[in-house]
């Protein structure tokens, strides 16, 4: 990159003004305040909040003549990534994009740091060219682009040398040195790989033994996706340390078993289920990783529609009765919960759980855990509970009769009880709780409302485009009673987003409030589509029309809520 002259450039100050970015009177103040702090124009403005730095990378592209690259479209070579270790380049704030002509290329927020491009220069070996880019795009791609699963080549490798010469070994050491020998390429292995799942931002990660090889998936915003592909004679190796980790019975490989593992990675406390089941190729194991420091979201970020966020609030204001989160495994239900305790005044009230596991900790909520060793069950952990003065309770998930009926009772005697059960909609969720033999007229005296809802990928904000919605798409908006958009949205598809066009979730809602009118109906017993009609005609959104809405306006795709929601 070839700069203009100094005597040729504009002041910064100058083009952040004609830009309408900052104000005269805060450029002054700024100025001022350089004399003392000693740092660059920008680099103030941006430290106390006056301007982002990707409007400041727009300016000084403009100011040094100087092409911005688009971290979104311009990928990294591993060429270019292996001359550049990954804590140089986040310690150095640069992105490595490619080697050209023996030349490397790299991504920089101050073109003109010369002390950085010389150090660049000395790590990689070469001559650097250097292109412009905000530092907060280059610190967040850093993560995506080094893909640290890429070492478990060198860790197989140990792993196959160290295998013939065990049985040598054992004659002069301790079995446990032994096993301790055989299974340090494994541990790596094993941390690499949830590692790199917890970049990817993955829920869950697959270790699935097949007839050519161990295959290893993540699911990234509820889909599946290939990472590697690792020998067949690893597989064991890797059950057993998971296992071991876990506290599992190594011996035993035909039972399935649970357990959990708390892990410290990059500096992040990460609590993770471990689930293992035998098949015709060996164990299979899924982990689910709960990154614990994960802050909870509000009901907004979570997508509630704001003609519904009000009334949900209002149940959750009560002084009793039972709220219910209802929907299908991984649609989400856990995290609503924990954003509906978030809007409660626990320094004030006594708010008990009971859960199983406890996936992240609340400030002001006393937290317990299911415990079948120690005969700590739901049923036996409400009972507890209602002992302790709660005035919220909140039961992690409703699965039996007797959980059910005490949630019930406690809803009737002045709590307010939180829950969530496995459901198609909210609905379903009230004939969930009958044929759980919990009698028709405790559930319309006791539950309040029920919410249901399903998760949806959320479009990638990075690469979104407009496209006319098709003649099919028109008629299902009008079909689902929602207006049809002139223009529709996709995710064309990025760097950030891996190529898929989505990055992060939202749920699509619907929820039920039990009026005068709908609680005669689960007295009397009316069936599924008489309670259903009722709903609807009391005002409840359905869950099909809020995604539909969503998609209307760009929150995610109209296939995305077909395939969610719709199928």
């Amino acid at each position: 990159m070839v700069a203009l002259p100094l005597a040729e450039r504009r002041r910064i100050g100058d083009l952040l003004l004609d830009a309408g970015l900052i104000t005269r009177p805060q450029l002054d103040a700024a100025l001022d305040s350089q004399r003392t702090r000693r740092k660059r124009l920008g680099e103030i403005l941006t430290e106390d909040g006056l301007l982002d730095d990707v409007a400041l990378s727009a300016v000084l592209s403009v100011q040094l003549d100087a092409p911005l690259v688009d971290l979104r479209s311009r990928p990294s070579d591993d060429e270019a990534l292996v001359l550049v270790a990954e804590a140089d380049a986040r310690r150095l704030k640069v992105l490595p994009l490619q080697v050209q002509d023996g030349r490397l290329v790299v991504a920089i927020a101050d073109p003109e740091d010369a002390a950085t491009i010389g150090e660049l220069e000395a790590l990689a070996g070469c001559r650097v060219e250097v292109l412009l880019a905000s530092s907060s795009e280059i610190e967040r791609t850093i993560e995506q682009r080094y893909r640290i699963i890429g070492g478990i080549a060198a860790h197989l490798s140990a792993y196959a040398q160290a295998q013939p010469s065990a049985p040598r070994v054992a004659v002069r050491l301790r079995a446990t040195e032994v096993d301790a020998l055989r299974d340090a390429p494994v541990v790596q292995i094993v941390n690499l790989l949830v590692e790199q799942a917890l970049r990817d931002r993955a829920s869950d990660l697959h270790i699935e033994p097949q007839a050519d090889g161990v295959r290893i998936r993540v699911r990234i915003d509820g889909i599946l996706h290939d990472v590697a592909q690792l020998p067949s004679d690893i597989g064991p190796g890797l059950a057993s340390r998971i296992k071991i980790m876990s506290e599992l019975n190594i011996v035993e490989k035909q039972r399935a078993q649970d357990g959990q593992i708390s892990m410290d990675i990059d500096g992040r406390a990460v609590d993770i289920r471990v689930a293992t089941m035998r098949t015709i190729w060996g164990e299979k194991v899924v982990l689910r990783l709960l990154d614990k420091e994960r802050n909870v979201l509000d009901l907004d970020e979570l997508g509630f529609p704001t003609e519904v966020a009000p009334a949900y609030r209002t149940l959750l204001h009560a002084p009793f009765g039972m709220v219910i989160v209802a929907g299908p495994t991984g649609s989400g239900k856990t995290t609503t919960l924990y954003a509906s305790m978030n809007e409660l005044d626990r320094s004030a009230l006594n708010v008990t759980t009971i859960e199983d596991p406890v996936e992240y900790t609340l400030g002001d909520v006393n937290q317990t855990q299911v415990n079948l060793a120690a005969g700590i069950t739901f049923a036996s952990g409400l009972r507890a509970i209602l002992r302790q003065d709660p005035d919220i309770i909140l039961v992690g998930e409703m699965r039996d009769h007797e959980t059910a009926e005490i949630a019930v009772q406690a809803a009737l005697t002045g709590h307010l009880v939180l829950t969530s059960m496995h459901a198609t909609d909210a609905t379903g969720a009230l004939f969930r709780l009958l044929e759980m033999g919990v009698e028709p007229f405790l559930v319309s005296a006791s539950v309040t409302g029920v919410a249901a809802q399903r998760l949806m990928r959320r479009i990638c904000p990075h690469c979104r485009i407009e496209i006319e919605p098709t003649l099919d798409e028109r008629e299902l908006f009008v079909a689902e009673g929602v207006e049809a958009p002139s223009h529709v949205y996709i995710g064309r598809g990025c760097t950030y987003c891996s190529g898929t066009g989505y990055l992060d979730r939202v749920a699509a809602f619907e929820l039920v409030r039990l009026t005068p009118t709908l609680r005669r109906l689960v007295t009397q017993g009316a069936d599924y589509d008489r309670m259903r009609e009722q709903v609807l005609a009391d005002g409840m959104i359905p869950m099909r029309g809020d995604a539909l809405r969503k998609a209307s306006i760009g929150i995610t795709t109209v296939a995305e809520a077909i395939r969610s929601v719709m199928s």
